[in-house]
């Protein structure tokens, strides 16, 4: 049972995070037959994004109120009617709405598919299941450019977003029957009752919508700004206003979650030490992640001249690097602790990214981005799989949907926002100099992530599973 929990987890997430990242590729043929330029480019990666970033946090209180597989479920059946629409949409303005459908499904995979890992693993095992875990959803995100890619070139973009019907097919069947004898819907269940299950007798969970209503407002309004005012300015209405009711909501969703009674979002788990340095670390790192491979794979395509399946091409060594170092650094740092590896590994990302900023004319990939690359790719691989432990081992089973909810929030709205802001970095336009720039830039984010690991991250003995909890093995 518990391989088979693992692949539904990774299975589920692995088809979010493939489509966060293979329409990376597809932009610039996406706005050569839509039209648009950056600003339709900037929208169809954060429309999912913000969606993914602002609905993820009710969806790990529903995970962990409704059950695990039930959440799954309708996640994966809303993601893939939003992707057949993605793939068939007649205009940007269209596409971009089913991107934001699409995010709202994804939000719901995210958060209950690592809630199933933390509840079925614990010790040594949850360390190493989270390990494959992270290489298999890191390759999705990495490998993506490169299938792409493929699509773009040699069939259509619209197949980019077609092709998820697979792994949802997949995942759906997977779960059929599936039983969990731990946690669910924040509650032990006893072996044999199906995940998602609702206990005999217990109140209706109560949703958080004040909370969902004002983190999807903050959000909206300010990431409208950050992309808009490029193109507009800061002193245009159209620009102003939104950001400032951004701002505004942002505030009150913080003072809301403070107060009620069954917040989605509850604060207090930031006083555990891990969980809140945590989530700082992964705001800078995630931002790097974000930003600095789509201006990669943008740069190939748009300044060097590569197509879509080299540009795609490109990110290979880190999805094999990835796929191949995740799962040990993942069971090393369950043995040792996270506190070294999230130290060392974005630093050495950044390094990757520091060496990328020799890339000049005359253009040469292999001496000036691959092995910049290569050095990323190892330091991401030391880096995700003692992050997302770390900060799940500071959170109580039963609240491991909305631990695991916050931590992804926090990823994608780190990502939300650096991608919302690329325009600025850039200057407005992408060449050889602003490349350089958002290199740079970038990796300033790994290495300040690096630096509040090693002050904020501390090592903690994992408390000695219960008898009916000892791991049976992978």
């Amino acid at each position: 049972m518990q391989r088979r929990v693992l692949w539904v987890a990774i299975l589920a997430s692995f088809v979010a995070f493939l489509d966060g990242a293979i329409v990376n590729v597809a932009l610039p043929a996406i706005t050569g037959e839509l039209g648009g330029g950056i600003t339709t480019q900037q929208w169809v990666v954060d429309a999912y994004l913000l969606a993914l970033g602002s609905l993820i946090l009710i969806a790990g209180s529903l995970s962990d109120s409704f059950g695990r597989v039930r959440i799954l479920r309708t996640g994966l059946l809303i993601f893939g009617v939003a992707s057949l629409a993605c793939a068939v949409a007649p205009s940007a303005v269209l596409l971009i709405l089913a991107r934001a459908v699409q995010g709202a499904g994804a939000a719901l995979l995210v958060p209950g598919s690592l809630a199933l890992i933390t509840s079925t693993f614990s010790g040594p095992a949850q360390g190493k299941a989270i390990g494959s875990w992270t290489a298999w959803t890191g390759t999705a995100f990495l490998a993506g450019p490169l299938m792409g890619g493929l699509l773009v070139d040699y069939s259509s973009w619209r197949l980019v977003f077609a092709i998820n019907v697979v792994p949802i097919a997949a995942t759906l069947l997977l779960l059929r029957g599936l039983a969990l004898p731990k946690y669910d819907g924040g509650t032990p269940t006893a072996p044999g009752l199906a995940v998602g299950a609702a206990r005999v007798g217990a109140p209706p969970p109560r949703v958080d919508l004040p909370g969902a209503v004002l983190a999807s407002v903050g959000l909206a309004g300010t990431v409208f700004a950050f992309i808009e005012q490029d193109r507009l300015g800061w002193g245009d209405p159209a620009v102003a206003v939104p950001f400032g009711i951004g701002v505004a909501a942002l505030v009150a969703f913080l003072w809301w979650e403070n107060r009620t009674p069954a917040p989605m979002m509850p604060l207090g788990l930031f006083r555990r030490r891990n969980f809140g340095m945590g989530n700082i670390a992964t705001t800078f790192i995630y931002a790097g992640v974000s930003l600095g491979q789509l201006m990669l794979v943008l740069f190939l395509q748009e300044i060097v001249g590569f197509p879509a399946v080299l540009a795609g091409l490109a990110s290979m060594p880190t999805a094999v690097i990835m796929l191949a170092l995740s799962g040990p650094f993942g069971a090393l740092a369950g043995k040792y602790g996270p506190r070294l590896f999230m130290t060392v590994g974005p630093m050495i990302a950044g390094a990757g990214y520091l060496l990328m900023t020799a890339a000049a004319e005359p253009f040469n990939f292999w001496t000036q981005i691959l092995p910049g690359q290569l050095v990323f790719s190892v330091g991401l691989s030391i880096t995700v799989a003692p992050l997302t432990a770390a900060i799940l081992g500071a959170v109580p089973p039963e609240q491991s949907g909305i631990g695991s909810a916050i931590n992804n929030a926090v990823s994608r709205v780190a990502g939300l926002v650096a991608v919302a802001l690329a325009g600025v970095l850039l200057g407005g336009v992408l060449e050889f100099d602003s490349f350089r720039r958002i290199m740079a830039i970038t990796a300033a984010m790994f290495i300040t992530g690096g630096l509040v690991s090693a002050f904020g991250i501390v090592n903690t003995r994992p408390p000695a599973p219960a008898p009916s909890q000892l791991p049976t093995g992978l």
